[in-house]
């Protein structure tokens, strides 16, 4: 039997492995959730032949990914949209909609040749998205097991995208409301810094943005923490 590892330490892709045992009875399904259990002795001890790569903030090493098969899910239609914080690039530029790349994992970011894609709408708080994208990276998952794709060089002009920082979620400076619920919605998921503003002492974060239908008023929850 074939083990293979989902690797993400975000919440709403853990649900992955349920649907995947019961769809491929043949295949043994690993959960690695922590960078501490990511390492050549666990992947070996458990006779791992491939690793899917839903959500990862952290680098994959050369050691691994020359040796096993590790396929990367990232939210930009490659080779445009290379680089970090895919979703939060994706928003800021106007983007509405987006897809899915499977790609194999090289040594350049995101270089990697392509598996397959899959479309995803970008409505909606940040955590939404995601787990909107964890159906459809689910399905992609499956695909790839069962029809075992041949991956493909990627075709097109490449753009790279900048990792944010926390510090780019400041919305003090930002006037027009349909930009401020972009902010706002973008940054509300589990893990992510919140948009803000600070005052001398104090820095009030937002979440669960609303735009009236007229566009005219935002409403929002607040968390207000001393600096």
């Amino acid at each position: 039997m074939s083990t293979y590892v989902i690797l993400s330490e975000k919440k709403w892709n853990q649900s992955i492995i349920e649907t995947l045992q019961k769809e491929t009875n043949s295949i043994n399904w690993i959960l690695i959730n922590q960078k501490k259990d990511f390492n050549l002795g666990f992947l070996k001890e458990h006779n791992v032949t491939k690793i899917f790569i839903p959500h990862w903030s952290y680098i994959i090493s050369e050691e691994i990914f020359t040796q096993y098969e590790c396929v990367v899910f990232h939210m930009t239609d490659l080779p445009y949209g290379r680089g970090g914080s895919p979703l939060q690039n994706l928003i800021v530029r106007g983007h509405k909609e987006t897809k899915i790349s499977a790609i194999r994992v090289v040594k350049e970011l995101d270089a990697g040749e392509i598996y397959l894609k899959e479309n995803l709408s970008l409505s909606g708080t940040a955590e939404e998205i995601f787990i909107r994208g964890n159906k459809i990276i689910e399905q992609m998952i499956l695909s790839i097991v069962l029809n075992n794709p041949e991956p493909k060089t990627q075709k097109g002009e490449i753009v790279k995208f900048k990792r944010r920082k926390p510090e780019d979620g400041n919305i003090e400076n930002v006037e027009n409301l349909e930009i401020v619920y972009d902010y706002i919605r973008m940054l509300d998921a589990d893990g992510y810094p919140n948009a803000f503003i600070e005052t001398k002492g104090l820095k009030l974060e937002f979440s669960k943005a609303q735009l009236n239908s007229n566009k005219e008023t935002l409403t929002a929850y607040v968390r207000i923490v001393k600096k």
